[in-house]
């Protein structure tokens, strides 16, 4: 279940905190698959099962770390609902790391620290760091510094 922040006040007393964590996603086959033909992405170590098991070092087919970046926003509103944003922007990204492959068939969960909150015209920019943990790996599959934009 999302933490609930109700105001701006509340997120500047959680920087420097893990403020939340979201549910687990399921990462399907057709998941990937259906990332790799939007995104022009369909290397055989993503979309094809038998190649994967035969010659990929992993032992199979495992998520575009794209995908696994892409996933960012929707860990993100599930870990967190701040209630007095009236929109959401995606403002980019500062660093971003893939440490360990996702399997197919794992799932993954995002762990949400707010780094700092700026004002910014009409708003107040969030710095996250976001911490990709994939399901029986020891390494996360993704970390990254996740800049949004909220407007109340």
């Amino acid at each position: 279940m999302a933490r609930l922040v109700r105001n701006v006040a509340e997120l500047e007393a959680l920087v420097g905190q893990e403020v939340g964590v979201s549910a687990w996603v399921d990462i399907t086959q057709e998941r990937v698959n259906t990332f790799g033909a939007s995104t022009n992405d369909e290397q055989w170590i993503h979309t094809d099962p038998a190649r994967a098991a035969a010659e990929s070092p992993y032992g199979g087919t495992v998520a575009h770390g794209f995908l696994t970046l892409s996933l960012l926003p929707g860990l993100l509103q599930d870990a967190v609902f701040m209630e007095d944003m009236r929109m959401g922007v995606n403002y980019g990204l500062d660093k971003v790391r893939f440490p360990a492959p996702v399997p197919v068939g794992s799932r993954v969960r995002g762990h949400v620290v707010l780094r700092s909150i700026a004002a910014v015209a009409g708003g107040h920019q969030l710095a996250w760091e976001v911490t990709v943990e994939c399901e029986g790996s020891e390494k996360p599959a993704c970390v990254a510094q996740f800049l949004m934009r909220r407007y109340t």
